[in-house]
């Protein structure tokens, strides 16, 4: 009998022990896929992080080129080169509007907001027992 329970100890121990190096190689093999999945996705955020600061810098230099081209000395150079025949507006031209630009810019924004587009309409209506 000492013999069976020796062996089938032996048996559990080994056992046990195939179970223990599976599962700690299973955990050190989701270990790897997960630093695996970690990187990628590193890799793929540096990429987008580098076309982002490409299409900032790009978008910075069209707006120093329009920023270029819009300027006074440019404007009247191309208005004689192209000979549109354009004159700089006098001072009748121009209309000051009393009280803050960017409140009355903002009204005129979100003028339709709450607006249908319909005229507004009069209500008329009677009480009774009032004589009009």
């Amino acid at each position: 009998m000492k013999a069976s329970s020796t062996h089938a100890f032996v048996n559990q121990l080994l056992v046990y022990t195939l179970v223990m190096i599976c599962f700690s190689g299973s955990i050190g093999l989701g270990t790897v896929w997960m630093r695996h999945q970690i990187s990628q996705t590193a890799n793929a955020t540096k990429v987008l992080d580098a076309k982002i600061a490409e299409l900032e810098r790009r978008a910075t230099e069209n707006t120093a080129l329009i920023e270029a081209e819009q300027t006074p000395g440019v404007l009247l150079q191309r208005n004689a080169d192209w000979g549109l025949g354009l004159v700089n507006p006098t001072k009748e031209q121009f209309v000051d509007l009393p009280g803050d630009p960017v409140r009355r810019l903002a009204a005129k924004h979100n003028r339709d907001l709450f607006n249908d587009g319909a005229a507004p309409v009069a209500v008329s209506f009677h009480l009774a027992g009032l004589t009009p």
